[in-house]
């Protein structure tokens, strides 16, 4: 009776914070050691990261903003106007642009290039924007129509009508929703796609790789893995070292 009381007794729990044999000491201490190890390197490079970034433009945004000030105040030049569409063409490129955002630019784009374009051909460049608004990918006539849209305003905007911006500008000109332009949003869209955060370690290249982008999907993936590895190793070096047997 008094052997099966102290059986009862007994407490078989495992607790990996309260560990109870020398075994699960040495377990808890390995893996919060290499968790660590695992969440430095993680965290610790990109607040590195954080720290040593400076805000760089990119080369449309300086050319953006030369001319910027004259565009608001309706006093900009033609060579300037040009400038101002081709940054924000370089922006309307751009796969991660928002919707709100390519609405603004749309507008600005739409709005400056007809003030391009001479008045004898202004109804002429109209006609071309209203019949290529009309057609739908795939159907009839629409590549011919975007091409002749893209030809026409190349020669406004001052790029070759093969140009990625000839290809481009047609589809935002046939998006574009009013003449309204709002230019407190289109700075700040422009500053949002074109200013980015850069330092040694953006700008480094590794294995042909920019070196952040290498390190976050390359080494962090091998320096789990070689946890992993070095974790079962060590754990059995300790079990060896403690005389368990299974």
């Amino acid at each position: 009776m008094e052997n099966q009381e102290t059986v009862n007794e007994k407490s078989y729990d495992i607790s990996f914070f309260k560990p109870t044999t020398e075994l699960a000491r040495s377990n808890r201490n390995l893996a919060i050691g290499l968790l660590l190890v695992w969440m430095i390197s993680i965290f610790g490079f990109h607040i590195w990261l954080r720290i040593i970034e400076t805000p760089t433009p990119e080369k449309a945004y300086t050319q953006y903003e030369m001319v910027w000030d004259n565009i608001k105040l309706g006093q900009a030049t033609v060579s300037e106007k040009q400038i101002y569409i081709k940054s924000a063409l370089s922006v309307l490129g751009k796969v991660t642009l928002d919707k709100e955002s390519r609405i603004f630019l749309n507008t600005s784009v739409n709005k400056i290039t007809e003030e391009l374009v001479p008045e004898n051909e202004k109804s002429d460049f109209k006609n071309k924007i209203a019949a290529f608004k009309l057609k739908k990918f795939g159907e009839d006539q629409y590549q011919e129509l975007k091409k002749d849209l893209g030809s026409s305003a190349a020669k406004y905007i001052g790029v070759e009508d093969y140009s990625l911006e000839a290809k481009l500008i047609p589809l935002e000109l046939v998006a574009a929703e009013s003449y309204n332009m709002d230019y407190d949003n289109i700075a700040l869209v422009m500053a949002k796609y074109l200013i980015h955060n850069q330092s040694y370690l953006t700008d480094f290249t590794f294995l042909g790789f920019p070196f952040h982008y290498f390190y976050t999907a390359v080494f962090l993936l091998v320096l789990f893995v070689g946890l992993c590895l070095y974790y079962c190793i060590a754990i059995q070096k300790i079990i060896n070292r403690l005389g368990i047997e299974e």
